[in-house]
């Protein structure tokens, strides 16, 4: 490595990927309060399990539709701005979610908070494809990620303890919770408008040198990579790799919003108090935190995609459908842990396939279409829990049919990235006989 790329990189990680991070932890502790808040805003609104299951899915059927055209407005206005727009709109319409009075109007504000939020991620991904070089971005999406688990961490705790202020100002626990919680959210908004920049060549603090090696790196990448869909609307919606890597995601993101939204009415069935099930929550996030940083490094500096993905996948299929089989508190909470490890570990190597698949042209829509459709597993998939939990009284059998979606998931990733991986070696073969006879 030369003292260039090591320099240029160092400011680049350091000034982007604290900041993104927190952003995300902000992002995710706004979308997954929710399940806290279940555990007595149910109670309070005379909601159903499978009506909390809607109105927590519904935040995917708004983000579902908004995500692409959210995509392409960043690409329009630049990821400064319409990040910083992101994070000031959700921030607002999740303290609002204190204030619902009835059902429906828990069902309206999760729709709106989903329009709000739709292009974060994406964005987030896609900016860090115009700033890292392709052997630094699943280690940096993998720290970036890590802010999924630990929301959860440090959220599942606080969520607990602000929920147990329950008739603090004349107030619920759970709208303390939601109104406490939205601050950070709004005031990172303005922080994202100041430390953020669209491309290398508004970086003041990188030198004429850094800057001009950071752009022809990345200019070299996207000429040598196979481009196998190019842009255009259309290109995308009748791409078959991007529906098989839309739904593999949605396999995937399955597992997270099933744990997220039910483990702490899971947990909180242990016979554990509201603080006690806020630490006893966290858990199988710390383990999905420790292997989301530890396995995506682990991937990059091997350079290995295909196994970094499907085997942690295994796992999570083993662990969610194993705890709906084990009878003992610990057992049951041990192998969610394996789950969350699992699909955690999984998410962050996932997100280095479309990059090295998809066209640059096509890489920002193709990037949010893949979310998109795949997050709509948070709308699907607590309505189908709920429902569940209120015919058998149990999570078990909803929790099962996310664990088959995994499965659905693993075979898919093991046929793209196994074909991904012939087109390669046949290019590489082919270059390597032109050199030859050259």
């Amino acid at each position: 490595m030369s003292d260039i790329e090591r320099n240029t990189m160092r400011k680049v990680i350091r000034r982007f990927a604290p900041l993104l991070t927190i952003c995300f932890i902000a992002a995710f502790l706004d979308r997954v309060n929710v399940g806290f808040a279940a555990i007595t805003m149910n109670r309070d609104l005379g909601m159903s399990s499978a009506a909390f299951g809607l109105g927590a899915g519904l935040f995917f059927l708004g983000y579902f539709i908004f995500e692409v055209p959210s995509n392409m407005a960043l690409e329009r206005f630049g990821a400064r701005l319409w990040i910083a727009r992101i994070m000031l709109s959700w921030g607002i319409l999740s303290g609002a979610t204190a204030f619902v009075q009835t059902e429906t109007g828990f069902y309206v504000v999760r729709v709106l908070l989903g329009i709000a939020e739709a292009g974060f991620f994406p964005g987030v991904i896609f900016f860090l494809t115009l700033w890292l070089p392709k052997s630094y971005r699943a280690g940096v999406v993998g720290s970036f990620m890590a802010a999924m688990p630990l929301a959860s961490v440090f959220g599942s705790p606080v969520s607990g303890l602000l929920m147990s202020l329950d008739g603090m100002f004349g107030m619920h626990g759970w709208q303390l919770m939601f109104l406490i919680e939205a601050v950070p959210s709004i005031v990172l908004a303005f922080v994202v408008l100041k430390v953020l920049r669209d491309s290398p060549d508004d970086a003041e603090w990188l030198s004429a040198a850094e800057k001009n090696w950071l752009k022809n790196t990345l200019e070299q990448e996207r000429r040598e990579h196979q481009v196998v869909v190019s842009q255009g609307f259309m290109n995308i919606v009748r791409s078959p790799v991007i529906w098989c890597l839309a739904v593999a995601y949605f396999g995937v993101t399955g597992f997270n919003y099933g744990m997220s939204f039910f483990l702490p009415q899971i947990v909180k069935g242990f016979d554990l108090s509201l603080i006690q099930t806020g630490f006893v929550s966290a858990l199988p996030f710390v383990a999905g935190a420790l292997g989301m940083i530890w396995w995506s490094k682990r991937s990059d500096r091997t350079g290995e995609r295909r196994f970094h993905t499907i085997f942690p996948l295994v796992l999570a299929v083993i662990g969610l459908g194993g705890s709906t089989l084990a009878a003992l508190p610990v057992l049951k909470l041990a192998l969610l842990c394996l789950a969350s490890f699992g699909v955690f570990s999984a998410l962050p190597v996932f997100w280095t396939l479309p990059p090295t698949i998809l066209g640059p042209s096509a890489l920002a829509a193709g990037i949010a279409a893949i979310n998109s459709i795949g997050n709509l597993s948070g709308f699907v998939n607590p309505y189908i829990v709920g429902k569940v939990k209120d015919v058998t009284g149990s999570f078990n059998g909803g929790l099962q049919v996310i664990a088959l979606f995994g499965v659905v998931a693993i075979a898919i990733l093991f046929v793209i990235t196994g074909r991904h991986q012939q087109r390669k070696d046949a290019a590489g073969s082919s270059r390597f006989a032109a050199e030859r006879h050259g």
